[in-house]
């Protein structure tokens, strides 16, 4: 039971999602340099160094900050409007620059993180963001970020097609039919995205693409870091990148709490909203 009244708990998700954050801040403050999430800054641009330094305190910052009650609104605030100048700046970028999977799956990765943030700010919405902000709060809030996480997991499944081989190799050795599991997850991404952005079963859609890439981490990344194989920086960073969707997908996942599992529409999905909280 938790007594102190000061500490903010709207979700398992919130939770997760805040623990990532500022674990990402305390791994790029460690390192001194981007952490997967803010990775994609050319080595050319001034003052480089600095701006691999504010993203992991902007991370650890808005991470604790998530789980304090006196300071969720703002800390939502703050990293929803980070990731959102973020992907202008840099996912937009890296369409042109980079190859066309590599660029849309960039953009994937910032639009799942922007959703879960957008999520949070429409729970702890103050007063002042319902009056200034209203677009982006309430019923309309909700709306965009899913459609955001929609849009997000396009890429995801795509990659499965375009790198088909890559993504077989990924799969687990004991499993049989390796090709069938790469077809089969890259075609469930696009079909959670599709179930979302029409409104679909899109409670059931979220749910299962958040415990798909659960199950990923697990399945995949678990057996090797618990084993000792040798993981090279990339595969590093998509342990971590992976860690991070799942935590992002979970709490759009809870904004679902409370609407049917089969609803059909996008009016259905928003009638209850409310911010989730545990009991005490």
């Amino acid at each position: 039971m938790n007594t102190d009244k000061s500490i903010h708990i709207a979700s398992i998700g919130h939770v997760v999602f805040a623990v990532i954050m500022i674990g990402l801040g305390v791994l790029g403050l460690v390192r001194g340099d981007f952490t997967v999430v803010w990775q994609g800054v050319p080595s050319g641009v001034p003052a480089r160094e600095v701006l691999a330094y504010l993203c992991s305190l902007v991370s650890l910052a808005c991470g604790v900050g998530l789980l304090w009650r006196q300071c969720a609104a703002l800390s939502a605030r703050v990293l929803l409007a980070y990731l959102i100048l973020w992907f202008l700046l840099w996912r937009v970028y890296g369409l042109f620059v980079l190859p066309l999977v590599g660029g849309t799956w960039s953009c994937g990765q910032t639009l799942v993180m922007t959703a879960a943030a957008w999520v949070l700010f429409v729970w702890f919405a103050t007063d002042w963001d319902r009056q200034h902000l209203g677009f982006a709060t309430g019923d309309k809030g909700l709306r965009i970020a899913r459609i955001l996480y929609g849009l997000g997991l396009i890429p995801f499944g795509i990659a499965h097609f375009m790198y088909l081989k890559e993504t077989v190799v990924l799969v687990p050795g004991w499993l049989p039919w390796h090709v069938f599991w790469a077809y089969f997850t890259g075609a469930t991404f696009i079909a959670a995205s599709l179930a979302v952005l029409t409104g679909i079963f899109a409670r059931l859609a979220v749910t299962f693409s958040a415990l798909q890439m659960g199950l990923f981490a697990l399945l995949v990344w678990a057996p090797r870091v618990v084993t000792g194989t040798p993981l090279s920086a990339f595969q590093w960073g998509e342990v971590v990148m992976t860690l991070a969707l799942t935590a992002a997908a979970w709490v759009v996942a809870d904004s679902y709490r409370g609407s049917p599992w089969f609803a059909v529409g996008t009016g259905s999905e928003t009638k209850s909203l409310r911010v989730p909280t545990l009991p005490a």
